[in-house]
């Protein structure tokens, strides 16, 4: 399948519905297997529940939980001359499994930083007789954004700050590795990226949920992070993305000072390198991945985006006693990826790889295997 799939620069052009659905109900099978949650949340909000860590949040919640989730994306529909996007045919299958072992389930096509789309939630959210929220999940990954107040447009430009740099990826087209040349950052592309995807947003929707009397007592609302190692530090973490990054992690420490009167607390969780839909076109993290797998799948400790967003649920968010955090009061969700051990032996396999010995020294069949996989093939 891998060599049929039409792959450009990260993006998949091609789609199966029912592969799709499959991978979906894959996660939800395996949840069922799993003891159900019991202090778990039992109202959730999950903004970005087509795919990636916002989809397995909403599918541990539900199938975990037991909870009423209320999911919101942006994906395109189905016509006549096309299929729609992989989150589409996601959402679908989800809808269609909460449904039919009567879990209250609503899904929401708009995009989440818009003032309709918060409207519409606020409207549908008392339609459906949800009760306050006692969950929101923060998980949107999109590359444009139109300031709510002033109409500005900002996009998310992946880029060095301070210099350019160069580095290698997989180029899936090819089967080959692919030599990166990045120009740093302007200005105004790390102002972009941190609008887009920094905690401003987030910010706007607990607020408005806040006021409009939507929030339970004792909330907790959970966003998506990452921070890796020295080896993907120029483009993500100390790059534009980074920036924003770490401007979502701040917005945590006010959201706190917000919800203290509630009893409610905002937190981020850093989670692992994966591959998602996200992942895929960040310059450098291909490669990374497919190293990383190879070597956390050789030492048992690999886990998938379900498997992730289970051990949060089940260990900090909802574990036993107060939530484990950082010094800067962050779920470290990373802490198997970022062991000296791994690390070591990622930066190793750096030191030899070549396009000769490409599928040896790394996990490219894993990767892309899951690459497909988000696009049903």
């Amino acid at each position: 399948m891998g060599a049929t799939a039409r792959i450009s620069n990260g993006i998949c052009l091609d789609i199966n519905p029912e592969g799709c659905k499959r991978l979906v109900l894959e996660q939800i099978e395996a949840m069922k297997r799993s003891p159900v949650l019991q202090k778990g949340p039992r109202s959730v909000l999950i903004l970005g529940a087509s795919g990636g860590y916002g989809l397995s949040s909403r599918i541990v919640a539900t199938f975990g939980c037991k909870a009423s989730t209320l999911g919101v994306s942006l994906e395109r529909c189905p016509c006549e001359k096309r299929l729609g996007s992989p989150g589409f045919y996601n959402n679908e299958a989800f809808d269609e499994a909460a449904t039919a072992v009567g879990i209250k389930a609503v899904t929401l096509q708009g995009d989440a930083f818009t003032e309709a789309t918060k409207q519409l939630v606020i409207e549908t959210t008392r339609a459906h007789a949800f009760e306050p929220f006692d969950l929101v999940v923060y998980s949107l990954a999109a590359p444009v954004r139109t300031d709510p107040v002033t109409g500005t447009v900002y996009r998310t430009a992946i880029k060095p700050i301070g210099h350019s740099t160069a580095g290698l990826t997989i180029n899936l087209s090819t089967g080959q590795l692919k030599q990166l040349e990045l120009e740093q950052a302007t200005e105004e592309e790390i102002v972009g990226a941190v609008k887009v995807m920094g905690g401003e947003d987030w910010m706007l929707w607990i607020k408005r949920l806040q006021e409009e009397g939507l929030l339970a007592p004792q909330v907790k609302t959970v966003a998506y992070s990452y921070i890796g190692p020295t080896l993907t530090n120029d483009i993500y973490r100390s790059g534009s993305l980074g920036r924003a990054k770490a401007h979502l992690e701040a917005t945590a420490h006010d959201l706190n000072q917000l919800l203290k009167p509630m009893e409610g607390g905002a937190f981020v969780a850093v989670c692992k390198a994966l591959v998602t839909r996200a992942s895929a076109v960040i310059p450098a993290m291909p490669l990374y991945i497919a190293a990383l797998f190879r070597v956390m799948k050789e030492m048992g400790l690999h886990e998938d985006c379900f498997g992730q967003m289970n051990r949060l649920f089940r260990e900090r968010l909802y574990g036993e006693g107060e939530v484990l955090v950082d010094s800067e009061s962050r779920i470290r969700m990373d802490d198997r990826e970022l062991r000296q051990d791994v690390q070591q032996k990622v930066t190793e396999i750096y030191q030899h790889i070549t396009n000769e010995n490409l599928r040896t020294m790394v996990d490219y069949d894993g990767y892309e295997r899951d690459f497909l996989a988000l696009h049903g093939l």
